[in-house]
């Protein structure tokens, strides 16, 4: 848009012969032995975020949450594929204390260094195998506060947690490779007490009580990028239905949030049903929606969590259409690094534009129009979309409202039947994976015989405020 108790005896033990191990393996280590995977993908605006040397496949969420406590106690089973001969592979986590690490079944040694987890497996992984790690921690989440000052991570609410994670809060409660350019599968399973709820994304498997305590088991069968992963909890009105084509659909409201959001939530197959007509079949198996009651504190609306948006308070219509269409631009068609950050907010701020046609309001050209009027020294004019500079800007006015008219330049240029055919075979090519301003560049001109390079060179690239024509 961040306590600690002391080690049980048994775990004593097991800290000390893992550090011992880890001690060994770093005596050991030769060039032959394989490399020690890297911490952070170069990424241009947080570098520190992600890992190199392996690829995840899938997370296995094991989550026990106290919510008067703040409490969690937690395992993470981690399956990913080595790129390279690793001799040690680095996670991201932020604050919670790691009780102890596994790979492929064995101790493995492990060390802590600000927000990186560096582990080192009895034996080298060799390139090309799938290996299995798990993680066991525990401790209460911290909030992150990003460089542009908004709070996201494990966010404390009056019942419960409100659980976001761009660009950085996924790792805040559960370790992890923290880069939208590594996306897996997910499986959740959380243990609340009652009556409260725990919402994760994808379709609920089940759901038990034993002992005043809950279990909800959540499955993610899509690949998804870590910041879009969330295990919110809550209070919550649970409805469960279907839109008139089947969908499944889970929104859990809170009380105090239900009345403002029934109409905006009343509307979603709508919205889905018009969002499938212009950009493809719907990604995922489910949708939905959360809608909390967060502190003063949170100054953002929504973030696009994958199949269920999270709210931080009653949404009106269009911010619904808003994060129903990231499930297709930035959910199931994700940026490769953070500076791509326009092909999400860009695409979904046009959609607004759209919509608000589609209701009889202003057109998208009006909405260009009224933007285009602003000086050469307002804030919509900082920086370009493509080039945001710094992690501060990564949510900026120009990701979004420049990004938007970058896309009516681009309709303005190729035409209606190309442009709305560019929106659908960019979702269906990259469905599933990630994609960046080079390739829709690439992409929207092989679509036209017109020149395209002059209109990205100055919109999406261009410092100041751009001219209208080329």
């Amino acid at each position: 848009m961040t306590t600690r108790r002391p080690l049980p005896h048994r775990r004593v033990i097991a800290a000390l012969s893992t550090a011992l191990l880890l001690s060994s393996c770093a005596a050991g280590a030769t060039a032959d032995d394989g490399v020690a995977g890297s911490g952070g993908v170069g990424d241009p605006l947080f570098p520190s975020l992600g890992n190199g040397g392996y690829q995840v496949i899938h997370y296995g969420l094991d989550l026990a949450y106290d919510v008067p406590k703040r409490y969690l106690t937690a395992s993470a089973d981690i399956t990913a594929k080595a790129k390279e001969d690793l001799r040690s592979f680095k996670l991201d986590l932020q604050g919670l204390k790691v009780t102890g690490v596994q790979v492929d079944g064995a101790q493995a040694g492990f060390s802590r260094k600000g927000h990186k987890l560096t582990v080192t497996p009895a034996a080298v992984l060799q390139r090309g195998a799938t290996f299995h790690a798990r993680v066991t921690y525990y401790g209460t989440p911290q909030e992150i506060t990003d460089p542009d000052a908004s709070t996201e991570g494990w966010v404390k609410t009056a019942d419960g947690a409100f659980v976001t994670g761009e660009p950085e809060g996924s790792m805040a409660w559960f370790p992890g490779n923290n880069h939208p350019s590594d996306k897996a599968t997910y499986d959740f399973t959380i243990t609340v007490p009652e009556p409260y709820t725990a919402v994760a994304n994808g379709e609920l498997r089940s759901r038990r009580t034993v002992g005043g305590r809950t279990t909800f088991v959540w499955h993610s069968g899509q690949p998804m990028a870590s910041y879009l992963a969330t295990a919110t909890i809550g209070k919550f009105r649970v409805t469960e239905s279907r839109t008139p084509d089947g969908l499944p659909l889970y929104e859990a409201v809170d009380p105090a949030e239900v009345a403002r959001s029934k109409e905006a939530l009343g509307r979603l197959p709508e919205i889905i049903a018009w969002e499938r007509k212009l950009f493809g079949p719907y990604p995922f198996r489910s949708a939905g929606a959360i809608v909390d009651n967060t502190p003063p504190r949170i100054d953002w609306l929504a973030l696009e969590n994958q199949t269920k948006p999270d709210y931080a308070g009653a949404p009106d219509t269009l911010t619904v259409v808003h994060e129903m269409s990231h499930q297709w631009y930035g959910d199931s068609v994700t940026p490769k690094t953070w500076q791509d950050t326009w092909l999400n907010e860009g695409f979904a701020t046009y959609v607004e534009w759209l919509w608000s046609q589609h209701e009889g309001g202003r057109t998208p050209q009006q909405l260009f129009d009224a933007l285009y009027e602003r000086g050469k020294d307002d804030p919509l004019w900082a920086f370009p979309p493509g080039r945001p500079g710094t992690a501060a800007n990564v949510t900026g006015p120009p990701v979004y409202y420049r990004g938007a008219m970058v896309l009516q330049q681009l309709r303005d240029a190729v035409g209606d039947p190309t442009f709305f055919r560019i929106l659908r075979e960019w979702a269906a090519k990259y469905r599933y994976g990630n994609a960046d301003s080079a390739d829709f560049v690439a992409f929207s001109q092989a679509r036209t015989h017109k020149n395209l390079k002059p209109l990205f060179d100055a919109w999406l690239y261009g410092k100041g405020k751009p001219g209208r024509t080329f």
